[in-house]
């Protein structure tokens, strides 16, 4: 590289060449360290920004910034946002850039033909390629100004004194603009936003209801639209048909649609992705006839892995001054320089590197349609399976399949359109849901997720869109049709649960089933708390508490399942949802352990503020007692007592012995006791420490590494429901025989040492009186006392153990 730049003659031309190669060099491989010049500062103003102060900055300094702001200066953020390869043929892309502003220094002279020559080039090449005959060329950056330009044209065409009377032509004879309703969003819009026309020159025309593909126009109905708007004094001027829909890739009957221009004098403009196909061997007679429209818009960017290159529109018209009045051709060379980079890129590509890329996308289409035949819930929506490079797929359930075999593609969307309107928002909800995880699976594959009118939310696969780019290859197309297959089996579990687990909600008290067709998984519950709180404020607040302690110990909780309080803005308030599920779910035991959370949370936060309020009104208690008794204390012990030094000679000379008594605060009870009671106890040996309450939640047993709410196997619906309500009248003896002996084994320890009684209770003590020195060192009496009670413990744990 570098000899074959020291041999150039214009040693500028060679400078920069270098200079752009250091650059790349120093942006994608991000090994060359920064060196900031620094320099005292002259002529500092303090409304300067610190980069523009100073003698300026270095190219590695800027390069440097511009990297960090690309990638981040952090490695690891560096590593998840790096650009995508853009390899050889995209640094021709960005050199053309470089070279465009280099050029246009030249003298006028040299320019013009510089230009001129690039231009001319250019197009040839584009025509020759896409079959394209006899055509001119306009290069532009947003690919819908070409088709704003050609209607300008058109525009011109019909209108003769438009150039001088503006406006004023078009509203005798209003014109009219013809788009398909499988275009893209928001284009008609765009062009009578820019063209100043009203939205009424607009006419969307539908695609076909029974007979042809869904995303075709229907012919028969806009040559009906055609003749009413002539019959009320309108002029159709302009046709934008497909060839290659924005969702599914279907190319429009663009023979007959071009027919039917011609017999009302209407320009015709086709776009989308299947033009790329026009530059194979062999193209289908559907696309092959967009080969005679009026102009074509082509996205040659992402089609080839170009970065920055121009879109193009190629067009047919006989008069140069109409195409200069309406911007497809300019005098200016250097707008002529955009298509610099496509000229650079078009020349290191050649021919049969152009094919094989198109070819290559074509190839990854196929190859996925052949994985999907293969799986029986999998519905696909292609046009030409021979030759279709986009291709769209959806998840539909198994009485869906059954019906639509052995049907036609018309016939099978007529069936899809009538069906429930619920089962239809929960199949999208699923495809969106699907869509997602195989986009994040997989990101190489470049599948996104988009909604059609009549099938709803569908899956694509674009590679001519994507492949060049993400570098998709064969194997990440098996890939993803590996990962497809794995979720499958989960979608048509959920489904099949989703019922039950309403029905199993329904039967649980204290449980609300909130039906959210959005959202894609088991569904959603709430728990009730039956709080008699009058203000709906403190009510609303206590169950968002309620659902959020709930959400925390179902996510503790040793489980494979997903919970969450649903989507960010279109979720209930205050719901547990549930997220997508195996078959071998146990969904009574999920639904009941949800429950018997939701109780123990709302007990103890009763618990809770009862403790609160009582203990509350214990302190104002115990501070009334303790004023009492010091005002008894002063009585007693008067007044000349209570001054620093006199009352200390006092006491010495006769000392008194303080009546106030120690007190303690029950918080069973609730009240103030003496401390007396207390000391006498806890003087005494203690037996231990009192035996666990059993927890209110009761799973059932689990083998080793069991994930819960899991099933060994899953058996029929019969069979299920009565194990179901057996295990559960079974499970609520044995909890109720366990409480039960408890509780009587819990009664007879209380019996055996009061002790217990007084930690139960969790007293809290009050100023007393010094304790005896003799009752102060129970430590090693205490030990022993833990010593005996272990054997009672271990014996009770066995009994519990055989209970079970």
């Amino acid at each position: 590289m570098e000899t074959s730049l020291e041999k150039m003659v214009d040693p500028t031309l060679a400078e920069m060449g270098r200079n752009l190669n250091e650059a790349m060099k120093m942006l994608e491989d991000s090994q060359r360290e920064a060196e900031e010049e620094r320099e005292k500062k002259k002529y500092a103003r303090k409304d300067i920004p610190g980069p523009l102060q100073g003698s300026g900055q270095n190219m590695t300094a800027i390069l440097q910034l511009v990297q960090n702001l690309m990638h981040g200066e952090d490695e690891e953020e560096s590593q998840s946002h790096r650009l995508q390869n853009v390899g050889e043929q995209g640094h021709m892309s960005l050199l053309g850039h470089s070279l465009a502003a280099y050029i246009s220094v030249l003298d006028k002279e040299r320019l013009r033909k510089l230009t001129t020559r690039i231009l001319s080039d250019t197009t040839l090449w584009l025509c020759r390629l896409f079959r394209y005959e006899n055509g001119s060329a306009y290069y532009h950056e947003d690919d819908r100004e070409g088709l704003l330009k050609v209607c300008k044209l058109i525009i011109h065409s019909n209108y003769e004194d438009y150039a001088t009377e503006g406006f004023n032509v078009l509203h005798n004879k209003p014109p009219v603009l013809y788009i398909s309703a499988a275009c893209r969003t928001g284009l008609g819009q765009y062009i009578c936003n820019q063209l100043g026309l009203p939205i009424s020159c607009m006419c969307s025309v539908p695609c076909n209801t029974m007979f042809g593909s869904q995303h075709q126009m229907d012919v028969a109905l806009l040559e009906r639209l055609i003749k009413d708007d002539i019959e009320c004094g309108k002029l159709p001027v302009l046709l934008v048909a497909n060839a290659g829909t924005p969702g599914a890739g279907h190319t429009d009957k663009l023979a007959r649609l071009k027919e039917l221009c011609n017999q009302y004098k209407m320009w015709l403009h086709v776009e989308g992705v299947n033009l790329a196909t026009l530059t194979l061997g062999y193209v289908s007679s559907s696309v092959l006839a967009a080969t005679k429209c009026d102009s074509m818009t082509l996205t040659l960017g992402p089609w080839l892995g170009l970065p920055a290159v121009p879109a193009v529109t190629l067009y047919r018209h006989e008069d140069p001054s109409l195409s200069l009045a309406a911007g497809l051709t300019t005098s200016q060379p250097v707008e002529k320089l955009r298509a610099l980079p496509l000229w650079l890129s078009l020349q290191y590509l050649g021919h049969d590197g152009i094919v094989n890329r198109i070819k290559y996308a074509s190839q990854l289409s196929q190859r996925l349609l052949e994985n999907l035949r293969k799986l029986s819930s999998i519905r696909t929506s292609v046009e030409d399976e021979f030759n279709s490079p986009v291709v769209v797929f959806r998840f539909i359930q198994d009485h869906q399949k059954s019906a639509l075999d052995g049907a036609q593609y018309q016939t099978a969307a007529v069936q899809e359109s009538t069906k429930d309107s619920n089962e239809r928002e929960i199949d999208d909800a699923l495809n969106r849901w699907l869509g997602e995880q195989l986009g994040q699976l997989v990101p190489t594959s470049g599948v996104d997720v988009v909604e059609l009118e009549d099938e709803g939310v569908c899956i694509r696969f674009s590679p001519l869109m994507t492949a060049a780019v993400l570098n998709t290859t064969p194997e990440h197309v098996d890939q993803l049709a590996k990962c497809l297959k794995t979720k499958i089996p989960i979608l048509i579990s959920t489904l099949q649960l989703r019922e039950e687990f309403k029905q199993e909600v329904y039967r649980t008290a204290g449980l609300t089933y909130i039906e959210d067709l959005n959202w894609p998984g088991l569904g959603a519950v709430r728990y009730e708390a039956s709080s008699e709180e009058p203000d709906p404020e403190k009510q609303l607040l206590a169950m968002e508490k309620i659902t959020t302690g709930l959400l925390k110990k179902l996510k503790e909780l040793d489980s494979d399942l997903i919970f969450s309080t649903g989507p960010e803005f279109e979720g209930e308030k205050n719901c547990i949802y549930v997220g997508m599920v195996t078959d071998n779910l146990d969904v009574p035991e999920l639904v009941e352990t949800i429950a018997a959370l939701g109780r123990e949370i709302e007990e103890s936060s009763k618990l809770l503020e009862n403790m609160t309020e009582v203990v509350r009104k214990g302190i104002i208690e115990a501070e009334q007692q303790l004023q009492k008794a010091n005002e008894a204390r002063l009585l007693e012990e008067g007044l000349l007592r209570q001054l620093p030094v006199v009352g200390s000679v006092l006491n010495w000379l006769s000392p008194v012995h303080s009546s106030v008594q120690g007190r303690s605060f029950n918080l069973a009870g609730g009240s103030l006791e003496s401390t007396d009671k207390l000391y006498a106890l806890k003087a005494q040996a203690s037996e231990g420490s009192p035996p666990p309450t059993p927890t209110i939640i009761h799973t059932k047993h689990k083998s080793p590494g069991q994930k819960l709410f899991r099933r060994s196997s899953r058996t029929s619906a019969s069979d299920t429901v009565s194990e179901t309500s057996m295990g559960h009248t079974e499970e609520m003896e044995e909890s109720q025989t366990i409480t039960e002996t408890t509780r009587l084994e819990g009664e007879n320890e209380v019996h055996k040492s009061p002790t217990s009684s007084v930690q139960l209770n969790g007293d809290l003590e009050f100023p007393r009186p010094p304790q005896p020195e003799g009752k102060a060192g129970g430590t090693s009496n205490d030990t022993k006392v833990a010593h005996q009670t272990s054997e009672p413990a271990e014996a009770e744990e066995l009994e519990k153990e055989d209970l079970r």
